[in-house]
């Protein structure tokens, strides 16, 4: 078994590097998102004092009664925002639902961007109003911070480094607060039930920050899943299908999941904040040319990542 390059990435060495510092960023990036997959992250510039404070919100917002959880689900809006509860989400080509209840937050455009008029409100959340601030905070930090990551990723492509801007300038990205509930008698739940199943994220990557217990598995090229150890201020970031449909494979989407904890934790909660960076839904994902030979020929239809998103959620059974 080989082992898969997993680096540890310091963002403050790309955003004020030299050139070369940020040369050496991106390959290590691309090579990283070649091999396993994934990367860990730190120097991101968001505090442990703020991602503390999101954790305590998080918490609390899934500590709240079934009867107030439910003020905020929307079925129309296909859990893309507010609350989303448990029996909802299915991973593709599953047959039980996941163990999980989320809840999601979305662009706010504030620059007169007509893209406004496709983006449904967030619920705002009345019983904890410091929630809606630091989720907004947090949900802007990682925003920045995968715009550098895909001006990274746009120089280890051979593409113009402001290649993405345009693209994800206001576009449909989410913040997801999850909490995998507790399994109170694993005897009465099916065979196949896991809190997460196997699966690719949607997006064009995703940064994942912290998570308050284990269970994150990843697959390696090798077709080992390996568990996934970061430390609680580390971001981990990975390759969502957008980038993958765009790079035709040259940057491959990382299959992962969250396994079900020891029978000893099954009682316990685990809570986990993705960020899935989205384009506008406009963006053409054809494959970039660049990524088309005569070895790699080309492997996806065309479409556009509203075109893409609509496809997924249906898939997954979040709209119907």
């Amino acid at each position: 078994m080989s082992t898969p390059y997993i680096p540890c990435l310091d963002l403050g060495s790309y955003i004020d590097g030299t050139e070369e510092q940020r040369k050496k960023f991106s390959d290590e990036l691309g090579r990283a998102f070649n091999d396993s997959g994934f990367v860990t992250i730190t120097n991101h510039g968001v505090s442990q004092e703020l991602i503390d404070q999101l954790y305590k919100n998080i918490k609390a917002v899934f500590a709240l009664s079934p009867e107030q959880k439910s003020k905020y689900e929307k079925p129309e809006l296909a859990g893309q925002r507010g609350y989303t509860s448990p029996g909802k989400e299915t991973a593709k080509g599953a047959k039980t639902a996941d163990l999980k209840e989320f809840w999601q937050i979305g662009q706010e455009v504030s620059d007169g961007d007509a893209i406004k008029s496709e983006y449904p409100d967030n619920e705002y959340l009345e019983e904890l109003p410091e929630f809606n601030e630091v989720t907004r905070e947090i949900y802007v930090k990682l925003e920045n911070n995968g715009k550098h990551l895909l001006r990274a990723i746009s120089t280890y492509l051979g593409l113009p480094v402001d290649y993405f801007d345009k693209q994800v300038h206001n576009g449909n990205s989410i913040l997801r607060g999850i909490h995998y509930f507790p399994i109170e008698n694993p005897e009465a739940i099916p065979d196949d039930a896991v809190r997460a199943g196997a699966h690719e994220d949607i997006n064009l990557i995703t940064l994942l920050i912290g998570a308050s217990a284990d269970g994150l598995e990843v697959l390696t090229r090798s077709n080992e899943w390996l568990p996934i150890k970061a430390h609680h201020s580390d971001i981990v970031v990975n390759v969502g299908d957008m980038l993958q449909r765009l790079t035709n494979n040259k940057l491959r989407s990382t299959t992962h999941r969250v396994v079900n904890p020891p029978r000893e934790l099954m009682k316990t909660s685990r809570f986990s904040v993705p960020f899935f960076l989205h384009p506008r839904s406009d963006m053409d994902l054809t494959s970039l040319s660049s990524c088309i030979d005569a070895e790699h020929p080309k492997v996806y239809t065309d479409m556009t990542a509203g075109e893409y998103l609509d496809e997924r959620l249906r898939e997954i059974g979040l709209k119907k």
